[in-house]
């Protein structure tokens, strides 16, 4: 939904080789042999009528939401709200700290039931048109309610800090805001929820921590999380920090995807862990927001020095300014980290492939899994260039099957690419 847009626009602000025949036993044992039918390459699936009704729409969905993301600041720009919405904190708040508190109250208030309909459409009516969503409507509500009291205690409690930089430092304010966004984002990355359930199948978690300590992760739990009353998609994840290692698979996944195709997708995720591609996107995505940041000051001040009698403020460092924030934020993020970021996650993810493949040698049932991940997202294998450029933070499906079915160095005595982090 929209709030959630806006309340991650503030946290920004806020914190803003060839294996032994013993190493093969992991994965190619005699109960998981692989037979004649599994060799051959697989095709790339033709997507359904359905999958590409949803593609289509969801462009359209995703250019409504750009220029709702745009036009909803804006008025609150031009049309002097976000000026009455601080004259109302102030008489309420009195002190600078409550004055930011109560105006971001009132604002994400706005915001929410601005929002709604559009919220609606897209995360229940279209989900569940499309066969894609278990959701109750107690459960969307009660989530929706959930979201938007905890974007609300954060921007409470924390709005003040970029604020704080905007008055003692005018001028360098992006910078101080940009860096500290980096401990932020570990946060959001790295520390994630640990209240989910223990496996269930005790021999398919063996084999998953067998796969695990050939990886050289040791010390991991393996957990299953019921999001099948959310969502029919499928997901997996390995998190964690210090103590905390955790290998999280969905119920869905559990369900659609047989064990060998989610050793692969298991082996996919321990890449994305060893391979430390949470600290290069928490990197990146820091120098893409110092960035973001830097243009929004540069042409905030502009903005202000021409508008200022219609913005009702002449300092960004006014909380009126917000929303000329997310604005601004809103369109170098378009231009800028979008395009950057989905380039970026793409390559990790190619590299997450690779992983995979190394670790478990399954090419059939690598390419099987991206197929079931084609059917049950409902997603394009093939998408148009813009589409990949702005909307994808992963490889297309076509081109990950394609990957899949030629990926064989082992065949030809080559050396692995990974092979290093493979435990002897």
């Amino acid at each position: 939904m929209r709030f959630t847009m806006i309340a991650s626009l503030l946290c920004l602000l806020v914190a803003a080789g060839e294996q032994s025949a013993a190493q093969e036993s992991l994965v190619h044992s005699d109960s998981m042999s692989i037979t004649a039918e599994q060799t051959g390459a697989v095709a790339v699936p033709i997507p359904t009528e359905k999958a590409m009704d949803y593609y289509h729409s969801g462009n359209i969905l995703w250019i409504v939401e750009i220029l709702w993301g745009i036009l909803i600041p804006f008025l609150f720009l031009f049309t002097g709200f976000s000026a009455n919405i601080r004259n109302w904190a102030q008489k309420i708040g009195k002190k600078w700290f409550w004055i930011i508190g109560i105006y971001f109250v009132f604002f994400s208030l706005i915001s929410f039931v601005i929002d709604l309909p559009l919220s609606y459409y897209q995360e229940f009516v279209r989900q569940h048109a499309y066969g894609l969503s278990n959701q109750t409507p107690g459960k969307w509500i009660g989530d929706l309610f959930t979201s938007l009291m905890v974007g609300i205690i954060i921007g409470f409690l924390f709005l003040w800090l970029p604020y704080l930089a905007l008055k003692k430092s005018p001028k360098r304010w992006w910078l101080y805001v940009g860096i500290g966004t980096a401990p932020f984002l570990f946060l959001t990355l790295l520390i994630s929820p640990i209240w989910i359930d223990p496996m269930k199948d005790k021999v398919l978690e063996t084999k998953i921590l067998d796969l695990a300590e050939r990886a050289g992760i040791q010390g991991s739990k393996v957990f299953e999380v019921n999001k099948s009353v959310d969502t029919k998609t499928l997901n997996a994840y390995v998190t964690g920090f210090l103590g905390t290692k955790r290998i999280v698979i969905w119920d869905n996944t559990l369900a659609k995807m047989n064990e060998r195709e989610l050793l692969f997708v298991l082996g996919h995720e321990m890449g994305h862990y060893l391979l430390g591609h949470t600290w290069k996107t928490i990197f990146f995505y820091s120098f893409l927001i110092l960035i973001t940041l830097y243009n929004a000051h540069r042409v905030a001040a502009a903005l202000i020095d021409k508008f200022k009698l219609r913005f009702g403020f002449e300092e960004l460092s006014d909380i009126a300014s917000f929303p000329l924030i997310i604005l601004l934020i809103s369109i170098f993020s378009l231009i800028v980290i979008n395009p950057a970021g989905n380039w970026f996650s793409r390559s990790l993810e190619h590299q997450a492939d690779r992983f995979g493949l190394e670790i478990t040698r399954d090419n059939y049932n690598a390419a099987t899994a991206f197929v079931k991940l084609q059917s049950e997202n409902l997603s394009n294998p093939r998408p148009g260039t813009l589409y990949k450029i702005w909307r994808m933070s992963h490889p297309p499906l076509g081109d990950r099957i394609e990957y899949a079915n030629e990926y064989k160095p082992w065949l030809k005595n080559e050396k692995l690419e990974f092979e290093e982090y493979f435990k002897k």
